[in-house]
């Protein structure tokens, strides 16, 4: 039998592309990881994703996936071992949902709260601290977001809570994941980075992220005030 063509292209610090790092290494499949400088695009990304040019990119067997939570799904669907969704309809639309919501709600205002300044600070943490507090709510005793005992979609949807975002808030001045407010958070962030698939996926040192994220939030910040003509 032929041997599987199965590529993951990537960014260092792309919590996106960290998405589909874990839900393959859940799944038992093996692949060949390969960086991408996304700030010097090489023409390898622009064919592989002309549309958005953005990692992470799937390839399997040929097939090229672009957009994590869609690639997530295809692997969920290619590789039926260690389901990620839960296979009854409506806490798999929930879940979906919940994705959709962190991605929009939690992630849009975490990251502009760790460049921003002033009025638009004090507003992204704001949004971030409410979007946090509705998911809270979603644990509410369960071990992992899908309730039982293992990672399921919504925990590798939302995983960068557990790593990239308490980094943004350290780089915003600003305590995020406050665990007298987050308890059910802090506890499961604390399960999500010790299972053994995430342990092992060797996320990025903190230093270097701190080092990154700094100098993005500068650029960000000083690219939003030339553009305001300020």
């Amino acid at each position: 039998m032929a041997t599987e063509e199965i590529k993951l292209v990537g960014f260092w610090v792309s919590p996106f592309v960290f998405r589909v790092e874990w839900a393959l290494k859940l799944k038992g499949v093996e692949f060949e990881y390969i960086e991408e400088d996304i700030f010097n695009k090489t023409n390898r990304l622009l064919e592989l994703n002309p549309v958005h040019k953005k990692v992470p990119v799937f390839v399997h067997d040929q097939k090229v996936i672009a957009e994590s939570f869609v690639i997530l799904e295809y692997i969920d669907e290619t590789w039926k071992q260690n389901p990620l969704l839960p296979q009854d309809p409506y806490q798999r639309a929930m879940a979906r949902f919940w994705a959709r919501f962190a991605e929009e709600k939690l992630l849009d205002a975490a990251w502009t709260s760790m460049w921003s300044k002033g009025e638009q600070k004090e507003r992204a943490e704001k949004e971030t601290l409410e979007a946090l507090e509705k998911i809270e709510e979603q644990l509410n005793g369960k071990t992992y977001f899908g309730g039982d005992d293992k990672i399921g979609y919504l925990d590798i949807a939302i995983g960068w809570i557990s790593y990239w975002l308490p980094i943004w808030g350290e780089v915003g001045s600003f305590e995020i994941l406050d665990p007298k407010k987050f308890p059910g958070i802090s506890a499961w962030k604390t399960r999500f980075l010790d299972h053994p698939v995430i342990r092992d996926c060797s996320l990025p040192p903190r230093d270097k992220m701190l080092e990154y994220f700094h100098k993005r939030g500068q650029e960000i910040y000083n690219s939003r005030l030339g553009s305001s003509g300020k």
